[in-house]
């Protein structure tokens, strides 16, 4: 590990403690090894003269919620050091007392809530003080003879202090061991199963320091002769089966889910471990990651869905056996699975959850096969574990970070993505929680969007082949299908029927009718397992209400109306929903630049504004007004309702 410390850039900061806190931990943030999601917490202690000309002195400590890689100035909360350390002289402090005296002592009431590791940071008589959990000191710890070790590699350099439950409790536990003790020996506090302390006067010292104990703990675990094997198995693929694990989950945690499929080498090794059912289900690298991960993945074999349903038995039994009465059940549904064969599975109600996961998993299975190397893994005891996912002040970090939006989970596939209707169901869908495959034929559909929860698949709906193919990548990609939006189509050149091309006719009844029907044959198999499964094809006015010179276009879109129809009829007893919607002069599209609506205003003798609004609302229809639609109609408003027709025109007279 190399020290990221710039005294160009730090100097720009010299004369501001905080503005260095702030660098320094920003430092450790950026390294993934040292600290992840939230992990991790920093302060410094400042004197400061109140508005009453007193001088106090100040602990601005890392907030709730904050994350180490992007904290700013804002993200610490100064708490009046005196206050804290005379809390940690009482005897007893339950949790909600502690946070209550912690916010009390703060002197901007719109701080973030003071890290529970607060009384701690006070207690160490030094101004700069980190603490992160460097994933090599906790794999050392994490074994059989852990403390062992951690003294032959320290010596008395760290104090090396027992795992206790993090706030008020570690805090007394500290005080008491180092009543005794000359700080200024003490280059660090090693925590087992838990993190570093490094501490000193100035910002650089302490945070090299921390670089140096981990760089220690790095080099042991190399002299030890550990290492990740990697035996690029190859990975099987049922994306049929990945959809049921998916289905599975989500229905045991009561909302859509997305998974996240890891099949890259490390991930296959893993799985592929001949004792991997042993070693994965020991426990997690640090009990702070307990309340994303649960206490262990959930190991998948030939029955899936059954293996699930045991680990939902388990974790029922795993509550009984420590619960005080007093205690809810958090849902027991598996955060990571081991697929052996397949890869690893992570489970997010949202890309983020999923994606923070799958990176503790990581760290998590590089941790558990360099410590079977050292004797063999072995995480803290299943109370420890089961204490700190049900501590309460944990509880309210997940409170917090809960928001739930109404397609919230849901995965979702869009044709004719790139554009017009399709790009406004694309962005809206994805604002209201949904994943979604954006397809379209235009090559920049993969960078359009740039957004973690949009896949840009590029695919020519005439091609069965490119369809396959991008609904399977859509399955892989996010778990699932739930929402299908059949939205790809083609507005030909005006001819009249005794005029028309074949190729004309041909291409309309290729893109408008016949695509649609073999995407929804390619998405039925998924839709079957999705979650509140739902088809919504975007038709046209002209299936109500034709004018001449369009039937390629109308008997197309006519055609897909009633294969529409029919598929509501025949998806019903699968609890598929389909839907239809048929939009009508809808101008802020592609098609429509302001040369070609003026035109048409003025062949009906209208200014463009009443071109626009000629219907009998005198509204204006814009492609976000169709995505609405189509987002309320995947919805629960609409779970109760197939085979309807619904027009979105502001009133047709024609249709009407």
């Amino acid at each position: 590990m190399k020290s990221l410390w710039n005294d160009a850039q730090a100097a720009k900061y010299h004369s501001d403690p905080l503005a260095l806190r702030v660098y320094t931990s920003r430092l450790l943030g950026q390294d993934p090894t040292l600290v992840l999601h939230g992990g991790g917490n920093t302060s410094v202690k400042i004197n400061t003269t109140n508005r009453f000309g007193e001088t106090e002195e100040l602990l601005y400590v890392k907030g709730s919620g904050w994350d180490l890689a992007t904290i700013e100035a804002a993200g610490f909360a100064p708490v009046r050091l005196a206050v804290l350390q005379k809390m940690a002289q009482l005897e007893q402090l339950t949790d909600a007392e502690m946070v209550k005296l912690q916010r009390a002592a703060m002197i901007d009431p719109n701080a973030p809530n003071p890290s529970v590791e607060a009384i701690l940071h006070a207690l160490i008589p030094f101004k700069y003080v980190d603490h992160t959990h460097a994933d090599a000191v906790i794999t050392i710890t994490n074994t059989d003879k852990g403390a062992e070790r951690i003294r032959q590699l320290y010596g008395d350099q760290v104090l090396i202090v027992p795992y206790v439950m993090p706030g008020f409790v570690l805090a007394k536990k500290i005080a008491e061991l180092t009543q005794a003790i000359d700080w200024s020996r003490l280059e660090g506090m090693i925590l087992l199963n838990h993190g570093v302390f490094s501490f000193a006067d100035d910002a650089k010292t302490s945070y090299e320091c921390m670089i140096q104990l981990t760089s220690a703990a790095e080099h042991y675990l190399q002299a030890q002769g550990t290492s990740v094997v990697i035996s690029y198995p190859e990975a099987k693929e049922d994306w049929l089966q990945l959809a049921r694990i998916r289905k599975k989950v989500s229905e045991v945690r009561g909302t859509a889910m997305i998974v996240q499929l890891d099949t890259r080498s490390e991930a296959l090794s893993f799985a592929h471990l001949p004792n991997v059912a042993a070693i994965a289900t020991r426990g997690p690298l640090t009990p702070d990651h307990v309340i994303r991960t649960k206490p262990k993945p959930v190991i998948l074999g030939n029955n899936p869905l059954e293996d699930i349903t045991q680990y939902v038995q388990a974790y029922h039994e795993y509550f009984a056996r420590h619960t005080n009465g007093q205690l809810t059940s958090l849902n027991p549904a598996p955060c990571w699975a081991v697929w052996p064969g397949f890869g690893l599975l992570s489970f997010g109600t949202s890309i983020e959850e999923a994606t923070v996961i799958s990176e503790i998993k990581d760290h998590t299975i590089q941790a558990i096969q360099l410590a079977e190397q050292l004797g063999g893994w072995q995480a803290l005891p299943e109370a420890d574990i089961f204490a700190m996912e049900y501590w309460e002040l944990e509880q309210a970090k997940l409170k917090k970070r809960s928001t739930t939006l109404p397609l919230q989970g849901r995965i979702a596939l869009v044709t004719g993505a790139a554009s017009g209707i399709g790009r406004a169901c694309v962005k809206m869908l994805q604002a209201q929680g949904a994943a979604v495959a954006a397809i379209d034929m235009n090559p920049n559909i993969t960078t359009l969007f740039n957004q973690p929860e949009i896949l840009g698949i590029v695919t020519d709906v005439t091609i069965e082949q490119d369809i396959q193919s991008a609904v399977k990548t859509c399955v892989r990609h996010f778990g699932g299908l739930d929402i299908l939006v059949s939205n790809a189509g083609t507005f030909p050149a005006s001819e009249k029927i005794a005029d028309i091309r074949p190729s004309t006719w041909d291409a309309s009844l290729v893109v408008n009718l016949t695509s649609h029907q073999r995407l929804l044959q390619a998405c039925i198999p998924y839709l079957t397992v999705g979650i509140d499964a739902t088809v919504i094809i975007i038709a046209s006015k002209n299936v109500a209400a034709p004018g001449p010179g369009v039937s390629a276009y109308s008997v197309a879109k006519a055609g897909l109306t009633q294969l529409a129809r029919v598929a509501a009829l025949e998806l019903g007893s699968l609890s598929i929903r389909v839907n239809v919607i048929h939009p009508n002069a809808v101008f802020d599209t592609a098609i429509w630049t302001p040369e070609i609506l003026e035109k048409r205003a003025k062949h009906y003798g209208m200014s463009v504004e009443g071109y626009k609004t000629n219907n009998i609302l005198k509204t204006e229809v814009t492609t976000k007004d169709v995505a609405a639609l189509v987002c309320t109609m995947a919805g629960p408003v609409f779970a109760k309702i197939t085979g309807a027709q619904i027009p979105i025109d502001g009133g047709n007279d024609r249709v009407i």
